[in-house]
């Protein structure tokens, strides 16, 4: 619970954001940044993002403060009730809450305090969309508490992640973090995209 000064600065703070998002169009508005990223293939970096997006937005005060507001706990969010602002605004705060609050807590926690990753484990499999066979990948990390966590995407996605790893690793490369074995699976690998690039260009 908070004491007397925190409150009399919550509620402060509370007023201040409601007055940002007074703005004609300023709620659907955050409520489209919100949706765009709990839903965003890249959820984890838009998380790391989300409170300088809000700034930008709202103020770099009531950005700050919608963030910390997703995430505190019950008992403190309760109290905005006490606060006098706009039904429509005090309605939105708290559906935000129950839909992002808890996703975007948890990422940043996972941010704040990675616990390392201890195996993976891909696969691909092939969707339907419009219509369209789309190749797709799924990637499941297991970290150090044993707790799985999968990602799900479109191959293009993928690629880009394994171009972006290699150029950040291949400059720090050497015997202890790479092997014979895996560097011939890596040449091989890249000598089947190409393969089948050459092929797909001959069709």
């Amino acid at each position: 619970m908070l004491d007397h000064e925190e409150q009399f600065l919550f509620k402060e703070e509370i007023l201040h954001l409601s007055n940002a998002v007074a703005e004609p169009g300023m709620l659907d508005n955050v409520e489209d940044l919100l949706t765009d990223v709990i839903t965003s293939p890249r959820f984890d970096s838009e998380v790391f993002t989300l409170e300088r997006s809000l700034q930008v937005m709202l103020g770099a005060r009531a950005g700050t403060t919608l963030v910390g507001l997703l995430t505190v706990s019950p008992d403190v969010f309760d109290q905005v009730a006490e606060v006098r602002i706009p039904s429509e605004v005090h309605e939105r705060l708290v559906a935000w809450r129950a839909r992002f609050g808890l996703a975007i807590d948890n990422a940043l926690n996972f941010l704040n305090n990675p616990d390392g990753i201890q195996g993976h484990n891909f696969a691909t499999q092939i969707a339907h969309v419009d219509e369209r066979r789309v190749l797709q990948g799924r990637l499941t990390l297991v970290r150090y508490n044993n707790e799985p966590q999968f990602f799900l995407a479109d191959a293009n996605v993928f690629f880009g992640l394994i171009v972006d790893l290699l150029e950040r690793l291949g400059p720090h490369a050497d015997g202890d973090t790479i092997d014979e074995e895996m560097l011939t699976r890596l040449k091989d690998a890249v000598a089947l995209v190409e393969r089948r690039m050459a092929a797909h260009d001959r069709a």
